[in-house]
């Protein structure tokens, strides 16, 4: 595939792009494609542990095969956020089964835990990956996650905690370091500060209603401030001792990335108004870590068309297949080299351009 989006006229801004993946032009046309995709999946309940409970939603693959694609959206999205489903609808045409996860209070989910959803819950995604490996096994596993989402993919590919059967992970605009993300923001365009309070504080106080003997959250709502309500939150509902020791707590860069346990791969735009590009060569030097720049592409959407999938949803096809070509062909060395013998489900084996270098670099080839 080509190694920047063709864009032109107004999709050339970021602002527009970022913008443009929310409304009816392209939510409807992405539902339009994802229709088959919607009728074929059925809600999942998983147990994460802890007592925790995520919904997903799951399409069995068309054909019979052995690929389960897990799909995150970002912070105050959910599983039919457009991103998400434009790349379900593309995944699930190329014969992947599909699972769009809904972390913790997103969705219509906030009466599933009584604890309050925050970006340190590392062990709910986790926990929902390996429900799903369990549950739905002899199939390997490819993770894909937008802004937060991709942040929590990566972090779950980092983990100990990971199944043996994940594959790989792809992360579409993920947030890198949260303090520069909230710094963006506050700097930034007033409309996006405008969306995420206005969503954060529908989402909260849905989660009151779902448990009023245990949640009040009147007097954070009444400072409609990210800052500010984020840290109300850490302090009262954390045990972060202030704001930044729980934006650390999430951040991928310095060093998060070194325990990744598969090849993953990274999309960022250079014209992201929420992601500092510029803090790609914190990420350090990650092995099995992979950097695609581009100049253009806004934070998530990557639009092209319309009507058709994004550049990130190709991108992130492309990187699953490729994974799988990669695992394949050990599979068949491991055979030849000892025809006695089947090969034990290898992981897949590449080797990437170093997360710092690739930062570094104009946009990487594919």
């Amino acid at each position: 595939m080509s190694h920047e989006p063709k864009v032109r006229g107004l999709l050339s801004n970021g602002h527009v792009q970022s913008i443009l993946g929310g409304l009816p032009p392209r939510t409807r046309a992405v539902r339009q494609r994802a229709a088959a995709l919607l009728a074929a999946s059925h809600e999942l309940l998983l147990d994460c542990g802890a007592g925790v409970r995520l919904q997903a939603f799951h399409a069995p693959a068309r054909a019979p095969g052995s690929r389960l694609a897990v799909l995150l959206h970002g912070w105050e999205g959910d599983a039919a956020s457009s991103h998400v489903l434009s790349l379900a609808a593309l995944l699930w045409q190329h014969d992947f089964a599909v699972v769009r996860l809904n972390l913790r209070d997103h969705g219509a989910t906030h009466h599933l835990n009584r604890e309050l959803f925050h970006c340190c819950r590392l062990s709910d995604v986790t926990g929902a990956v390996r429900a799903l490996a369990q549950q739905l096994t002899h199939q390997r596993l490819y993770l894909a996650g937008f802004s937060l989402g991709g942040n929590f993919m990566l972090r779950v590919a980092a983990s100990s905690e990971a199944p043996a059967t994940l594959a790989t992970a792809v992360a579409i605009s993920p947030v890198l370091d949260p303090v520069a993300t909230l710094a963006a923001l506050e700097r930034g365009v007033p409309l996006y500060r405008r969306y995420f309070v206005r969503r954060w504080s529908r989402s909260l106080r849905r989660k009151q209603r779902a448990w009023p003997e245990a949640h009040d959250f009147e007097a954070l709502l009444r400072k409609a401030d990210i800052r500010a309500m984020t840290a109300g939150l850490v302090e009262r509902y954390t045990d972060f001792p202030d704001l930044e020791a729980y934006l650390r707590g999430y951040a991928i860069t310095d060093g998060r990335l070194e325990t990744l346990c598969v090849p993953c791969s990274l999309l960022l735009a250079e014209d992201d108004p929420l992601v500092p590009a510029a803090d790609l060569t914190r990420l350090g030097g990650a092995p099995q870590l992979r950097i695609v720049r581009t100049r253009r592409g806004g934070h998530c959407s990557f639009i092209e068309r319309l009507d058709a999938p994004s550049f990130a949803d190709r991108f992130a096809l492309e990187r699953f297949e490729a994974v799988e070509g990669a695992a394949a062909t050990a599979a068949d060395r491991a055979v030849a080299t000892n025809p006695g013998h089947a090969p034990r489900a290898p992981g897949p084996r590449w080797h990437p351009v170093p997360a710092a270098r690739a930062a570094q670099q104009d946009p990487s080839a594919p």
